[in-house]
């Protein structure tokens, strides 16, 4: 690999490098490398950059040196965050009923009943930052609105980014995509525009209020069913019983007779938890694959 005398030409090969990785740890150790390297200019500014990267690079590391080094920690935190493994399971019953020890499925749940609340804060914030850049747009500080409504989109996404990387388990960035902060204001103002992420990371707040009220809702039917039913047993003994008047008329009138009603609502009580936290999983990959398409820069 040739030695690179420009930074961006440090830039490429260290992504050349990281070629095949995660894009998420592709953007991080783009953030790193390059903050680094401009700070180390801007801090002797008689260096030109091919002085400055023959002097830093004993002790940044040469670009396949730092992709090794980012690829290196990127497994061992992985393996230090990653929950226990379930324990494998035989048979369609087994898989079916194993879901109960994989924390993922609880986490998925967990981010389901979380999603409703987050889904109407960043469609909120979507649609008021939208509305005021275009009716502020004909005034001097329309200049400055939509400068800090997309930053504070990046911000958004970031902390979306750690919300589901906590959660559902996807690797998500843990810093922005970097702005040379030499560049003129203008140009920087530029950047942020012309950056699809920007973009794709505003579509994501807008969706992510249906998406929200979807999760949401099918997390708290599938948990109300469940208890309604492991509940609706014990409620039948007792009214036939006469202990208890639930308003239904378990005799001669009802769909079905007790003697039916009671061993159907056990069975549909205990398959119905499981079948959720199934549901739970899947919505997790699914939303964890949304949020890495629309938040995540391309590592090309």
């Amino acid at each position: 690999m040739n030695t690179p005398r420009t930074i961006r030409e440090y830039l490429d090969q260290l992504r050349a490098a990281l070629a095949g990785a995660d894009p998420a740890l592709v953007q991080d150790a783009l953030y790193d490398a390059e903050d680094h390297l401009r700070s180390e200019l801007a801090d002797n500014p008689a260096w030109s950059e091919a002085e400055m990267l023959a002097k830093v690079a004993n002790s940044y590391g040469a670009p396949d040196e730092v992709a090794a080094i980012y690829v290196d920690k990127e497994l061992l935190v992985q393996q230090a965050l990653r929950p226990p493994r379930p324990q494998a399971h035989r048979g369609p019953l087994g898989r079916f009923f194993g879901i109960a020890t994989d924390p993922r499925a609880y986490a998925g749940l967990i981010y389901m009943l979380l999603s409703l609340a987050t889904g109407v804060f960043y469609f909120t914030v979507a649609v008021t930052g939208v509305s005021l850049s275009i009716g502020l747009s004909i005034l001097i500080i329309g200049v400055v609105v939509p400068v800090l409504f997309f930053g504070i989109v990046r911000v958004i996404a970031l902390v979306e980014g750690r919300i589901i990387e906590v959660l559902l388990g996807e690797r998500m960035p843990r810093r922005p995509p970097y702005t040379e902060r030499d560049l003129p204001l203008w140009a920087r103002i530029k950047a942020m525009f012309t950056d699809p992420r920007s973009w794709s990371s505003l579509l994501y707040m807008v969706l992510m209020l249906p998406l929200g009220i979807a999760w949401f809702t099918i997390a708290v039917t599938g948990i109300s069913l469940s208890v309604a039913l492991i509940a609706a047993p014990v409620a039948i003994v007792l009214a036939e019983f006469g202990i208890i008047d639930g308003g239904i008329n378990y005799g001669g009138d009802s769909v079905l007779p007790a003697v039916i009603a009671i061993p159907l609502s056990l069975l549909v009580a205990v398959v119905l938890p499981f079948a959720v936290l199934h549901v739970a999983r899947g919505v997790g990959k699914l939303q964890a694959a949304i949020a890495k398409s629309l938040l995540v820069k391309s590592a090309a």
